[in-house]
């Protein structure tokens, strides 16, 4: 006979149990219990399955609770399903109407597979637990922060003059930064002159830079003290501001670095024969996130559901004959999502099946950010399709003909380019809607209540008694 166990976990307090069979009559409920192994032990001496009977955990991904009692469940024999909380949210509502406890929670759960039954699928992996999936997120984290400290960085550097991004970019190299630590007050870049700082920068870049790029640096020191005089700003006080952002740029590439050496290894085990690697748009950080995020394709029992566990779905909405969809359910990863979307931005510009797909979805008054969520469901489908059957991706053109990089970029170039005569209407259109709903009572819930300012009158109208 099978069971079903309803857990309804706590961060820090205790969890309570409710188990349940299989058509949802209560067996025994409000079992208190934590995540210590002689706790377990008596919750599963309370289960007593017998022989042949077979125990189903149901549980919410509350936090990083869930991981101990999945493992030590799953050892045994049982399989878990995590389930999200807009599945039991519902439910959960109606309950609250009357009461709402940990009690109750946890029979909602356990009763929750009579209801949900062919969506429930067994959770594998570890989750947070997982080495890789922590490493992608962090990296993800070292990211965000390294691009925030080049726009401070290069925020900073407008207060000198253009020339200084004239001489660095805005790309900021490791040698441009340690030029930055040094050197950022320009009188004490004057004072250096050009040969010591040729051969600073031809030390720090192995001789990629030179004479060159130690007078275009000079150059933009001259202007900055042209500009603000002696004393017209605190040059050892900016000085030590831009040497602080140039430190910290300098810092987080590093780690970065580091992050991606010991997660090359995590992405090898699972991909040995670099398929993920092989589609167009996905670099080596993307097919880490796929592979930390998915873990193994083959769990999935279509490719409609690796979709859908994405997020890149619609959330549609049907009655009798009429249907409609809107938005995505963005019920998947987060960091998946975004990096499906940028590896499909990319992708875009050198597969034509791509860009002729977004070419369409944009003539037909498309955004340019919803075309590319089309996209990249579509092209996530594809890259797990790829590594499951261990085969690398082909490109084509729309007729199916293999073609190289090189031709796709020239066929999309020719052939896929959008016209901006018509997207230019549509996005007028699409702004003056917005408007008018920003502005009009239609954006009120009620059209009786109150504004909060008063509604325009036409004055060529009846007068109002």
């Amino acid at each position: 006979m099978q069971y079903v166990l309803g857990i309804d976990l706590a961060c820090r307090a205790r969890h309570q149990a409710s188990l349940a069979d299989i058509d949802g009559r209560i067996v025994w409920h409000g079992w208190r219990f934590t995540s210590r192994p002689e706790e377990l032990e008596r919750l599963w001496a309370k289960i007593a399955l017998g022989p042949g009977d077979d125990l189903l955990v149901v549980m919410e991904p509350t936090r990083n609770a869930w991981v101990l009692p999945k493992h030590w469940f799953a050892s045994r024999g049982a399989r878990v399903v995590l389930i999200p909380t807009t599945q039991s949210a519902d439910l959960r509502a109606y309950l609250s109407k009357h009461t709402k406890n940990d009690k109750l929670d946890s029979q909602l759960l356990a009763r929750l597979p009579s209801l949900h039954g062919e969506e429930l699928r067994e959770h594998h992996g570890a989750g947070p637990g997982d080495p890789l999936r922590r490493l992608v997120r962090r990296r993800d984290r070292k990211v965000a922060q390294h691009t925030q400290a080049k726009m401070r960085l290069d925020s900073l550097l407008e207060l000198l003059g253009p020339g200084w991004h004239d001489a660095l970019g805005s790309d900021f190299t490791k040698t441009g930064a340690k030029v930055l630590i040094r050197y950022s007050d320009p009188r004490a870049l004057l004072r250096l002159g050009p040969a010591r700082l040729t051969t600073f920068l031809a030390r720090h870049s192995r001789g990629h830079w030179g004479r060159p790029h130690a007078d275009a640096l000079l150059a933009a020191a001259r202007e900055s003290v042209q500009m603000w005089g002696p004393e017209g700003i605190d040059y050892a006080e900016l000085a030590d501001s831009i040497a602080a952002e140039a430190s910290d740029l300098l810092t987080l590439h590093d780690q970065i670095a580091a992050l991606d050496a010991r997660i090359a290894p995590h992405v090898q085990d699972a991909d040995p024969g670099k398929v993920l690697t092989s589609v167009p748009g996905i670099g080596a950080a993307t097919a880490a996130v796929i592979v930390a995020i998915i873990a193994d394709p083959a769990r999935f029992h279509s490719l409609d559901a690796v979709r859908a566990y994405s997020g890149l779905v619609p959330i549609t909405s049907q009655s009798g004959s009429q249907a409609s969809a809107r938005g995505l359910t963005k019920a998947g990863d987060p960091l998946l999502r975004k990096m499906a979307f940028l590896a499909a931005d990319t992708a875009r510009q050198t597969d034509p099946q791509l860009a002729r797909q977004y070419q369409r979805l944009r003539h037909s008054g498309r955004h340019h950010t919803s075309a590319i969520c089309h996209l990249a469901g579509t092209l996530l489908v594809r890259a797990v399709a790829c590594w499951r059957a261990n085969s690398p991706y082909i490109l084509k053109d729309t007729d199916g003909t293999p073609i190289t990089t090189a031709q796709g970029r020239q066929i999309v170039n020719d052939r896929y380019q959008i016209d901006p005569d018509k997207t230019r209407g549509q996005t007028k259109n699409r702004k003056a809607q917005h408007h008018k709903k920003r502005t009009s009572r239609e954006s009120q819930k009620s059209h009786s209540a109150p504004t909060s300012r008063p509604v325009p009158i036409n004055p060529r109208s009846p007068a109002l008694t």
